[in-house]
């Protein structure tokens, strides 16, 4: 099936594949560098068909296919690439899924529409990681590196190295989600790998401690990593977005 188009009014123009169905529509966002062909998506678009479950898996600009380069994006780009599929290609109630940076995605979209929420499954997420885990975890030199030349390169046990930008460390600060009332009023279910070493578990501990909500659990899997993508973890996806359908 070829990816459908959307041109946003920033003009960005973003690829994603929509799979009509039974609402609450299932909405994936991917991880950082992530996009909408990873092993999670797809996997959970197959489950969502067979179960005639409505489902859409999209690129943020400058991932896959969608327009732009990646280092000139931002944590709010992506945020209103997130908001104009909501807006003008899904109907009617969400049920948010994200992984890893999608997981901070799906909490600024619970924020900025909350009234289009049935329900929130996390993977992994990595709320505030611009903040939290680059900066502060960046050296004098590195900071000083970013001042200077708009952009430090760091390198992924996953991908190519990441070219981080000035603008995308400045622009996450207006979208922390940590440090103000996070109020998530429909159920939530977070996954989290013990042996993910791109997201510590304590920082899915912080998530379920800050976040307010009448139904939200913590799942830790022992020996899961950040891609948590076998079999098992695939599963326990699937199993907790029907149980956030049952429940929302």
């Amino acid at each position: 099936m070829s990816a459908q188009y959307l041109d946003t009014a920033q003009g960005r123009r973003i690829a994603y594949h929509k799979t009509e169905g039974q609402g609450p529509t299932i909405l994936f966002l991917s991880g950082l560098k992530s996009d909408m062909e990873g092993t999670k998506a797809v996997a959970l678009e197959a489950w969502a068909k067979a179960k005639g479950r409505a489902f859409v898996r999209f690129d943020y600009s400058g991932h896959g296919i969608s327009s732009g380069a990646f280092a000139e994006g931002s944590i709010g780009d992506w945020h209103e690439d997130t908001l104009e599929l909501v807006e003008k290609v899904i109907d009617g109630p969400i049920v948010a899924v994200g992984s890893s940076m999608g997981g901070w995605q799906s909490l600024l979209l619970s924020r900025a529409r909350p009234n289009r929420i049935a329900g929130l499954v996390t993977i992994a997420a990595a709320p505030d990681f611009t903040e939290d885990g680059y900066w502060q975890g960046f050296s004098d030199e590195q900071k000083s590196a970013l001042e200077r030349d708009g952009y430090v390169s760091i390198p992924s046990e996953y991908d190519e190295d990441y070219i981080i930008t000035k603008r995308l460390i400045e622009d996450g600060r207006d979208r922390l989600v940590l440090r103000s009332p996070l109020v998530l009023n429909f159920p939530v279910r977070f996954l989290q790998g013990t042996e993910d070493t791109a997201v510590p578990t304590s920082q899915a501990i912080r998530l379920l401690e800050h976040a307010e909500g009448p139904d939200m659990r913590l799942t830790l899997v022992k020996d899961a990593d950040h891609r948590f993508s076998d079999e098992t973890c695939l599963r326990l996806i699937e199993k907790s977005v029907q149980k956030v359908l049952e429940r929302g």
